[in-house]
């Protein structure tokens, strides 16, 4: 049977000038500032790398896609913004996708992306976790003094039967629980758990890798593990003391810990009612749990406000003063919470709905090797300007949306982009600093 689909429209006229619209306009795409993550890419040697260390077990004469497009594929996807593999049936067809991808046909359907992702292992979660590592020690130019180990867990939730998932009472969902490591801005460790274990649990297997790893590139330098009360066990500060590891952990409120900060609780109450303002009083004290080998150096936050008390806690064995380690060290760590969200909300790290584990795993690891790529943008091409600090969602819409006419013969590729991008000026700043990076 004949189909007639209209193949334009006619829209109310603007300035006696008629307006038609079509779908006439060639080799056209949203997406032209993607030549900016094809150079980061390059410069990192991301892509390239984690290729040469995942085996393909397929046979090379019946492919007619690499492994290596296969990654570029789905990590670009997800920097632009395409968070499910359905996107790739006609994402494939993209000019600016296949030219950064390094060919000039047609890129893998969804379901060839599938059986791939679903191939992967124990083997190759561990070799991308690897990497990762190590792009981080090659960031460096040279040792650093210090380094700060954020480690921070998240609820992933699940809207299947997916392997490896349970009801989590405190999110009241069934999710996962994946674990995050950054460093300042920078990504070591994303590495999903199910849900139904503590929230520490494998933290203390992963700071002692890293800290074995960072410590045989740099032997002297000072490691500082950071995290929420989630993170306080005491047989891991513990290993901290014994291998010269520093750490500043939250503590969980209790009534022990509330009768011995109760002096200062009380300075503060009784300093509130006599000004109606919100006070802050630090102090210090040392402090063993029933079940703690022995005492540890306790920082203690008594602020008093409208709504009440509100003590909060930390153990530490760094040393200075006690509101300087609060507030200038340990509430620094809040800043990761905003790198998680990164990767949740703008590179779609939750979208582990594969039926296997691995595959979710390994979906989870494509998403932070997409935040290398876009931290990278912001660490090379961005630090001075006014997106040095713009999350990953805004540079994406401010420097990779944008449209242009794409244009091929046997010896060019042209892209022309848009001619009202207002981020051009930023745009080429950042090309050229990529191509000196």
């Amino acid at each position: 049977m004949t189909q007639c689909i209209q193949a334009s429209f006619d829209y109310p006229a603007c300035k006696s000038r008629k307006i038609v619209v079509d779908f006439n306009g060639g080799e056209v795409t949203s997406d032209g500032g993607l030549l900016l993550i094809r150079q980061a890419d390059r410069k990192l040697g991301l892509t390239r790398a984690l290729n040469e260390v995942l085996s393909d077990p397929r046979r090379p004469a019946s492919c007619d896609h690499s492994q290596l497009e296969f990654l570029r594929q789905r990590v670009y996807g997800l920097v632009l913004g395409y968070e499910d593999l359905n996107d790739h049936d006609t994402l494939r067809k993209d000019i600016a996708l296949q030219t950064a991808a390094d060919t000039d046909q047609e890129l893998a359907s969804a379901s060839t992306l599938c059986r791939w992702e679903n191939r992967a292992d124990r083997q190759t979660a561990w070799l991308v976790a690897e990497l990762m590592v190590e792009q981080f020690i090659r960031s460096f130019q040279k040792p650093p003094a210090e380094l700060i180990l954020d480690f921070d867990a998240t609820d992933d939730p699940t809207h299947g039967k997916q392997e490896g998932r349970f009801f989590h009472g405190y999110y009241d969902h069934y999710c996962f629980l994946p674990l995050y490591v950054f460093c300042g801005d920078q990504l070591l460790v994303s590495y999903l758990r199910p849900s139904n274990i503590d929230s520490a649990r494998h933290a203390w297997a992963i700071l002692a890798l890293l800290v074995k790893r960072l410590r045989k590139t740099w032997p002297e330098v000072k490691i500082i593990f950071r995290g929420d009360s989630g993170f306080c066990r005491w047989r891991m500060l513990r290993w901290c003391e014994n291998h010269g590891v520093y750490y500043i952990v939250g503590l969980a409120k209790n009534s022990r810990l509330n009768e011995r900060a109760h002096p200062y609780l009380e300075e503060a109450r009784r300093q509130y009612e006599a000004t109606g303002q919100k006070q802050r009083l630090f102090a210090e004290f040392r402090y063993a749990a029933y079940t703690w080998d022995r005492e540890r150096r306790v920082i203690v936050k008594a602020e008093h406000n409208e709504p009440g008390s509100n003590p909060r806690y930390i153990v530490t064995n760094l040393e200075g003063d006690p509101q300087e380690l609060y507030d200038g060290t340990y509430c620094a760590r809040g800043e990761m919470e905003n790198r998680i969200k990164e990767q949740q909300l703008d590179l779609f790290a939750d979208r582990t709905s594969c039926t296997q584990w691995w595959a979710n795993q390994f979906r989870l690891l494509l998403s932070s090797l997409a935040y290398l790529l876009l931290e990278a943008i912001r660490r090379w091409g961005l630090k001075g300007t006014e997106l040095a600090q713009a999350p990953c969602g805004t540079i994406r819409l401010k420097l990779l949306k944008i449209g242009a006419v794409i244009r091929r013969n046997t010896r060019r590729i042209y892209f022309h982009l848009s001619s009202a991008c207002p981020y051009q000026k930023l745009f080429c700043q950042v090309a050229r600093r990529l191509s000196t990076a």
